[in-house]
């Protein structure tokens, strides 16, 4: 079974109205007011993972700012998942800065989303202030038993949309305090997942935490694949296509060019997604 657990999908009308979002959100016009950057409805992703041979995706839309924005947006997420079901798995999305993110979560928890995500602060912020907020929606997760799903992203190289100006100190902050729910970090952790080669604290930290594959294309040579399955215990990667930023054929590609063995390769590809979301 191949599981992509990092897709974005956009409301038909958010999709072809996106540019009455922008003056309201400073960050979904950072994301998607450049030319190229591509939007995807719940069927084309479908017609997407036909195409490359993709079984079940995890779903989830944008944090906004605006609360009725995120609530329209993740009950087309629900509604998506319920009409193409069981190959899309939701995740409730919002703006973890907002002080209406748990009451949306605990919503969204309820109607049948499998966690929250993809949670970002894409722009400058108070740390501090951010943590705490992290923390009221990690307490929705632990007391539905959910999974979460951050973005992390490296804190060196070029500048792109959406590279927040968070660094990994903040992220290994999220991962202690979100300690006992299964947290995964996108983009490979923003490079967190090197870490786990450092002694005690480090391992017991992130101990229950995955990360996904999404833009490694865009981030990382594609040795990373063989390299970190040889770092991590075994479990821990889960692929991700950041759909539709990256058609998931690129990944299992590169996989396969990067003298992945071929066990590790179908773990990577689905097997540890399956065993984390329970599926068979």
């Amino acid at each position: 079974m191949r599981i992509d657990v990092h897709t974005h999908i956009f409301p038909p009308e958010i999709i072809w109205g996106r540019e009455r979002h922008f003056e309201s959100d400073p960050w979904f016009k950072l994301l998607y007011s450049p030319p190229k950057s591509r939007m995807a409805s719940a069927g084309v992703l479908i017609d997407a993972m036909d195409e490359d041979g993709v079984d079940r995706a995890v779903v989830f839309g944008f944090p906004w700012f605006d609360t009725d924005t995120v609530t329209r947006h993740n009950d087309y997420i629900l509604e998506s998942a319920a009409k193409y079901s069981p190959r899309l798995i939701p995740l409730a999305c919002v703006n973890p800065l907002t002080r209406s993110g748990p009451i949306e979560a605990e919503r969204c928890l309820r109607a049948g989303a499998a966690g929250l995500g993809e949670l970002a602060v894409y722009g400058p912020c108070d740390e501090r202030t951010a943590l705490g907020r992290f923390r009221d929606l990690f307490d929705c997760c632990r007391s539905r038993r959910s999974v979460l799903l951050v973005h992390a992203n490296e804190p060196v190289g070029h500048v792109y949309p959406g590279k927040a100006p968070l660094g990994l100190d903040f992220y290994y902050r999220l991962a202690a305090d979100a300690a006992g729910i299964p947290l995964i970090f996108g983009h490979w952790g923003g490079g967190l997942c090197f870490y786990e080669l450092l002694k005690k604290e480090a391992r017991e930290v992130l101990a229950n935490v995955y990360y996904d594959t999404a833009a490694s294309p865009f981030l990382y040579d594609a040795s990373i694949y063989r390299h970190m399955s040889e770092v991590l215990p075994a479990g821990k990667i889960l692929f991700g296509s950041d759909y539709p930023l990256i058609k998931p054929a690129r990944y299992f590609r590169e996989m396969a060019e990067s003298g992945l063995p071929g066990p590790h390769m179908e773990a990577i590809c689905g097997g540890n997604a399956a065993r984390l979301f329970g599926l068979t």
